[in-house]
């Protein structure tokens, strides 16, 4: 018997969880608030480049993720970044770092190419500008609703995918009267996360450095994270430099309702300073982003969420993996489709 099941959020997680269910007696509708898909791996185009303002790159922390990415999924416009990232402290050093070696993917027409992919080897329905306010459950399975109150249809079951605090949001709404709601909703809204804002910084020259990204290692500088889109193939044009710059905590939080100009032009300045290149200061074109739930940096209790099985709720996501990356949000979807298919 074919059921039907409901996907909160096309992010990496959800579009993995889809396409592990592609060859199962499962019906899959995602919804997804936003335009696009792939969530916090974003891609935006302006001109001639094309840029990554969230997660960067797929990294190849994980053999099951790699393998999809390179084997299983079409790798047309697949880009390995073969330039190292670095690392600088406090004063602004900047001195080799990690791994040259290390693999990081995207694709020439950006990362949210992942989750399309994904979803393209799947027949799931994704619905994009839906927002999901209300789950309410039944004996036999969920009903959900969106901002307007509009009943969007009845499912077996329900995976949950946004960022830990608006999952929580989601089951504080739930007409859902079991003692477990609220367990679920108070241990997945304890998940704390690092907010971000990002600069996207271009200029009509090329920047003469030898890495792809640096990163504050101490985490004691405003700069959190620098990195060259120029690097990945098809991004940006030849003799220009695209900078992401994604400020650290403290100065997120601290400038988070700044105006964008200001915004962008102290992050410019901090650019400038840290590079020792006064030009920086004064890029031809800009672009910002604020994320306020960028990355999970904690512990969430996988075995009571497990337990929301028995309630045919389901959870994924990089926060539920424990660790803010594509890799682990995509391996988590994987096996959170899976446990839907055992369960079924």
């Amino acid at each position: 018997m074919t059921r039907d099941l409901a996907v909160v959020g096309a992010g990496a997680a959800g579009a993995a969880a889809t396409y592990a269910l592609r060859d199962e007696p499962v019906d899959v509708t995602v919804f997804e608030k936003s335009r696009g898909v792939c969530g916090r791996a974003a891609t935006r185009r302006k001109g001639d480049c094309t840029y990554e303002y969230g997660a960067n790159y797929l990294k190849a922390d994980d053999d099951r993720v790699t393998e999809l990415v390179t084997e299983a999924l079409p790798t047309d416009g697949l880009v390995d970044v073969e330039e190292p990232i670095y690392a600088f402290d406090a004063d602004g050093d900047v001195e080799p770092g990690r791994d040259a070696d290390e693999h990081k993917w995207t694709y020439e027409a950006g990362l949210t190419q992942l989750a399309k992919r994904l979803f393209a080897e799947t027949d799931a329905t994704v619905e994009t500008e839906v927002r999901i306010e209300t789950l309410d459950c039944h004996e036999d399975g969920w009903t959900l609703l969106d901002s307007e109150g509009t009943d969007l249809g009845r499912y077996d079951a329900v995976l949950l995918t946004p960022p830990a605090p608006q999952t929580a949001d989601l089951l504080g709404q739930a007409r859902w009267g079991h003692d477990d709601r609220r367990a679920l909703r108070q241990e997945i809204a304890a998940v704390p996360y690092r907010t971000v804002v990002a600069g996207v910084l271009h200029y009509p020259y090329e920047l003469d450095v030898p890495w792809y990204g640096a990163v504050n290692a101490d985490k004691d500088h405003d700069v959190g994270w620098v990195s060259r889109e120029e690097c990945k193939d098809g991004h940006v044009p030849d003799d220009e430099s695209l900078l992401i710059v994604q400020m650290n905590e403290p100065w997120s939080v601290a400038n988070y309702d700044e105006h964008p100009d200001r915004l962008v032009d102290a992050i410019a300045e901090r650019t400038a300073r840290l590079l020792d290149d006064d030009r920086l200061a004064d890029p031809d074109w800009t672009d910002h982003q604020h994320w306020r739930y960028s990355q999970p940096e904690g512990e969430v209790d996988r075995d009571l969420l497990a337990r929301a099985s028995e309630h045919d709720l389901y959870f994924a996501g990089d926060w539920v993996a424990g660790e803010g990356r594509v890799h682990a949000a995509v391996r988590n979807g994987l096996e959170a489709g899976e446990a839907i298919a055992d369960d079924a």
